[in-house]
């Protein structure tokens, strides 16, 4: 990997940060010239209508978080963020037409509108490819040195690769003593025999050291010392399953062992009484909101199935709660009738059981809509882990670690694990939503849960999943 001399760089935190506040910046710029240079009067900024700036704010801040302006993956692709914009623009703005009550009435001439269109998506386009041209190039990526054994090394550079391109690995370093064969920096670009740590670091101007080692009786003495002294020096110096964390927003249970208790000190959120009292005030007014919508799709649902399902539209299932009490679940089917006369089985990416219609269903995410009674009769949330079927949960348990400690919440209708990653079809899908689910429960509150409704929007409007 190329060196980078810089020291200038942005934590990923800072890089959203970034964006969300000069997306506001921009906009309420842009709208400042058009307003005093061209005749447009819709949106004046004055200090009689400083309300319209904030629920314009507001509607720009939720449905770009909707339409994923502040993935950093796809925020470094002009491609994929212009699409985006413009479709977060067209959104922002429709809203802000259609409530007049917090907003200016239609103007007269309509062409103001299109005015007011180019005003925010403009500034928008032109900020976003500074970002990337400039901010989004190696000079701003954080250099990071990796001190461990050589399979953890592995998990996490694959983690980095896998999440984030603002990481720049500058090398790496075997902390196993029974594994080095003499003191070598791992790089492809150099070795260096009786390494100093202070120099590698100083050359290679690294700004965090990251340590993939759960036994630190295996690190070589002088290795341990160069990290004290660096320590003392006011190099941040993390453990590897903190980072890996930061980076996928997932507990990497496969990696814990033994010590499990340092990584799960579970969010406080569980045991708090107000919290839950508004989690499940939540969980009764969105069931009973969806319920109601729901009305309106049931005619188009009632035709679907009877085309494309040809049986009963409703099913229900037994299912792992809370605690691991089973109980009945309830979904539209999906699936041709008795799907499973050949016992238990994972549904698969292509599924030959999954009809049609079935497949619209579950694309839609329709199909968990009588999952709302589940949650009003108090055996499932809105947000919690994928509720699971008794026969998987005994093969996962046994095969996984700390499965069953999903379970110590109520499951949920949608999910950290489920807006983060595709249907789990396989013991390997399980492990990686399993990952989510404790993330979940370790760091639950109240932004995290609506950051998940937030996801779920986007998850159904993008037509992700299964």
């Amino acid at each position: 990997m190329p060196k980078s001399k810089s020291n200038i760089h942005f934590e990923i935190s800072e890089r959203k940060v970034l964006l969300r506040i000069f997306d506001i910046v921009s906009v309420l710029i842009g709208l400042f010239l058009v307003s005093n240079f061209f005749e447009f009067d819709y949106f004046m900024m004055t200090a009689q209508n400083w309300y319209w700036i904030i629920v314009l704010v507001v509607y720009l801040t939720v449905f770009a978080n909707v339409f994923e302006l502040y993935n950093l993956q796809k925020s470094s692709k002009f491609e994929i963020i212009a699409k985006n914009i413009t479709i977060t623009t067209a959104v922002t703005v429709l809203f802000y037409l259609l409530t007049p009550f917090f907003t200016p009435f239609l103007p007269e001439n309509r062409l103001q509108i299109l005015f007011f269109f180019l005003a925010i998506l403009v500034p928008l386009l032109i900020w976003r490819g500074c970002y990337i041209f400039f901010i989004s190039r190696p000079r701003f990526f954080k250099n990071i040195l990796l001190i461990g054994d050589q399979y953890e090394i592995y998990i996490m550079a694959e983690a980095i690769k896998e999440t984030t391109s603002t990481f720049n690995i500058v090398g790496y370093i075997n902390s196993n003593v029974n594994e080095q064969q003499g003191d070598s920096f791992l790089n492809d670009l150099a070795e260096f025999e009786g390494y100093n740590l202070a120099d590698i670091v100083k050359a290679n101007a690294v700004s965090e050291i990251i340590v993939a080692s759960n036994e630190s009786e295996e690190m070589a003495k002088n290795l341990f010392e160069d990290l004290i002294h660096l320590l003392e020096q006011g190099m941040p110096i993390r453990e590897y399953t903190q980072v890996y964390e930061e980076l996928t927003s997932r507990v990497p249970v496969q990696y814990i062992g033994k010590d499990f208790y340092r990584y799960f000190p579970f969010s406080r959120s569980n045991q708090n009484k107000l919290y839950l009292f508004f989690h499940r005030l939540m969980d009764i007014v969105l069931s009973l909101l969806g319920l109601s919508v729901s009305l309106l799709l049931l005619p188009i649902i009632l035709v679907g199935n009877l085309l494309g399902n040809r049986g009963p539209l409703v099913y229900t299932q037994q299912r792992v709660g809370k605690n691991g009490k089973p109980f009945n679940i309830f979904k539209f089917r999906s699936m041709v009738v008795d799907a499973e006369r050949d016992g238990v089985k994972w549904a698969e990416e292509k599924d030959p059981r999954i009809t049609k219609f079935g497949r619209f269903l579950r694309k839609s995410r329709f199909d968990e809509i009588p999952q709302f009674i589940n949650v009003l009769k108090g055996e499932m949330s809105i947000i919690g882990p994928r509720p699971e079927r008794p026969e998987f949960v005994r093969e996962l348990s046994k095969e996984l670690p700390f499965y069953e400690t999903r379970h110590i919440v109520k499951p949920g209708v949608t999910g950290w694990a489920q807006v983060n990653s595709d249907y789990g079809a396989s013991q390997e899908d399980s492990l990686h939503k399993l990952q989510y689910d404790l993330y979940y429960i370790k760091h639950r509150s109240f932004f995290l849960d609506v950051s998940i409704i937030v996801k779920t929007l986007s998850t159904v409007l993008f037509y992700r999943g299964r």
